[in-house]
């Protein structure tokens, strides 16, 4: 790794670090109901917010069953409204440039994509949504999926703490949903929009604007409301783009500054949750060790990532192409990347992307050397380096339940988390969480593989195919929403089973991990003794890694060897793989 890259990393990891800390008090004092500065300003909006949904339902408390309803409720009506927009686009007011109704199949596919915090994107915007669908059908939703995303965490929180009524009181869903909304994401992106409109990024309501050539003719260039759809876009670790190419897009993100601005966002909220968390819980000393468990892991990721990326192809070094290109002996892999990012803020944006399951994309992923894609795809696999507003935190926690389980067993002890008992119902529902994730990754995968309309939407056959279907169900499941762009998602089978995927793995996780909530809130607080296992120390942070790392290695191994690895070995063996696409 050159000098260069290591201080971006070092830089731009700190400075997300440096944020997460104050923005974790502030999300634990907004969500046990703490006084904050922003109070005077805000109060006045959720009061009328409120006014509006009714008091007794923003009122009444609500155990893990109520909660749950009332998130898939809210989240199915909107996801209805999301479906109809599209529909019916044609018909809508804001349609400059006069797009035709969104088919069914790819209508269903994104409202599933953007209220699952997903944001896969089977289309280009710029040449399939109109100016009201941009603001009503997709950035609307980064909001509402990001807090509910947010709301879930927080109140599995409330059940480990020591405020939990018995189970009998997780908070209001609508709430919090509303707190989210205004005192989380709505106010930074309100400060942060007109930095990207002053770097470059435009924010109007004009559909396209005409621009005449130096060497004559004249060019149609899409517009719209970029600016404040790349805040909500990143902050809420959502990662859907107005236009095809995503964040690669000038329009998008215009400089190496927005760049910067924009990797930032992705960490800040997921890291500063797990602040909030040892807040909530009251166990800042556990919060440190899990924050630099998931710090470990990110910090090898973008690591290995940079280096495999700078070091480059070795078949186009072993042809002598690349001797003379300034990366080293091999020379760097540019492919599919922008020059005013190059490989070290391209790497860093794509690994911080996958790590935190927000899938917004600088470069292109399926030009990237196998261990820079493996990579993303490990990161997307675990899901819970940090991971995404909320659930990247809950799947880091259910890591945790299953340490603490084996850990006991280990030394003859009942396993307790925080106080409460891990026993038989407990674990149940850890591992319902735990095998939904691989079971509707690897089992569309393997049918799509099989079938003649999932194999001829490939771009790519042998290894690199492989890796792009996998990548596909992967980044589904995670909720996550990059693609290696080698796989034609528009097709009626792709849409459909994406869009399936995108659900169960957003709802089914949430709702067993809060039903382990409401489990562990019910049961009374055991007394620390001598014999309790220590979760809070570095020794048991390492325990937590190695059965993430463990349970990780045993579900996705064997895939990961049929892909990337296999890929890997070939380039080195100056062997191109028939059809990769390189």
């Amino acid at each position: 790794m050159s000098p260069a890259a290591f201080w971006q990393i070092v830089l731009e990891l700190l400075a997300a670090g440096a944020l997460s800390v104050p923005f974790g008090h502030y999300l634990a004092r907004v969500f046990q109901d703490q006084k904050t500065w922003l109070d005077p300003i805000v109060d006045p909006i959720d009061r009328a917010i409120y006014r509006l949904i009714g008091p007794d339902a923003v009122n009444q408390a609500m155990d893990w069953k109520g909660y749950a309803g009332n998130m898939l409720l809210t989240n199915l009506l909107m996801g209805l409204l999301i479906y109809a927009i599209l529909s019916w686009q044609g018909h809508l007011p804001w349609n400059p440039l006069h797009f035709a109704d969104v088919s069914p199949f790819l209508a269903f596919n994104t409202a599933a994509s953007f209220i699952t915090n997903t944001n896969w994107q089977a289309y280009g915007g710029e040449s399939t949504l109109s100016l009201f669908s941009q603001m009503a059908a997709i950035t609307f939703p980064m909001f509402a999926s990001a807090a509910t995303g947010l709301v879930a965490a927080i109140a599995f929180f409330r059940a480990l703490g020591p405020a939990c009524d018995k189970g009998r009181n997780l908070g209001n869903f609508y709430r919090d949903f509303v707190r989210a909304l205004t005192r989380v994401f709505l106010l930074p992106c309100l400060f942060i929009t007109p930095i990207l409109v002053w770097a470059g990024s435009p924010e109007t309501l004009a559909g396209m604007v005409t621009a005449h050539l130096v060497q004559g003719g004249i060019q149609h260039i899409p517009m719209g409301p970029v600016a404040d759809l790349e805040v909500i876009k990143h902050l809420g670790t959502n990662g859907g783009g107005f236009f095809n190419a995503n964040s690669a897009h000038p329009f998008e993100n215009p400089t190496p500054l927005s760049n910067v601005i924009e990797t930032l966002l992705m960490m800040v909220t997921p890291m500063a949750l797990v602040i909030a968390f040892g807040r909530m819980v009251a166990s800042p000393r556990l919060a440190r060790v899990m924050y630099g468990v998931m710090a470990f892991m990110l910090v090898v990721a973008v690591s290995v990532m940079v280096i495999a990326e700078q070091r480059g192809t070795p078949l186009l070094a072993h042809a002598g192409l690349m001797q003379h290109a300034g990366f080293g002996q091999m020379g760097g892999n540019m492919v599919g990347k922008e020059v005013r990012f190059g490989i070290t803020q391209s790497a860093i944006f794509d690994t911080v992307s996958t790590a935190f399951t927000t899938g917004s994309v600088n470069s292109l992923l399926d030009s990237y050397t196998p261990l820079g894609g493996m990579v993303a795809l490990v990161q997307m696999m675990l899901n819970c380096v940090f991971g995404g507003d909320g659930v990247g935190l809950l799947n880091f926690l259910m890591y945790g339940l299953f340490a603490v389980f084996i850990a006991g067993l280990m030394v003859g002890r009942t396993p307790e988390f925080l106080g409460k008992k891990i026993e038989k119902r407990e674990i149940v529902l850890a591992s319902l969480a735990l095998l939904v994730h691989p079971l509707i990754i690897l089992a569309p995968a393997a049918w799509s593989l099989m079938a003649p309309y999932g194999v001829n939407a490939l771009g790519n056959s042998g290894s690199h195919g492989l890796s792009e279907v996998l990548y596909a169900f992967v980044s589904a499941a995670a909720n996550n929403g990059s693609a290696f762009a080698g796989l034609n998602g528009n097709t009626p089978w792709y849409n459909i089973v994406l869009g399936l995927v995108m659900l169960f793995g957003r709802y089914a996780s949430i709702i067993f991990m809060l039903a382990l909530g409401g489990s562990l809130a019910a049961k009374p607080r055991v007394q620390e003794t001598i014999g309790t296992l220590k979760i809070d120390t570095a020794l048991f942070g390492g325990f937590w890694l190695a059965t993430i790392i463990v349970v990780g290695a045993l579900t996705f191994l064997p895939a990961l060897v049929l892909g990337p690895i296999a890929e890997f070995f070939a380039l080195y063996g100056h062997h191109a793989l028939s059809g990769m696409g390189r």
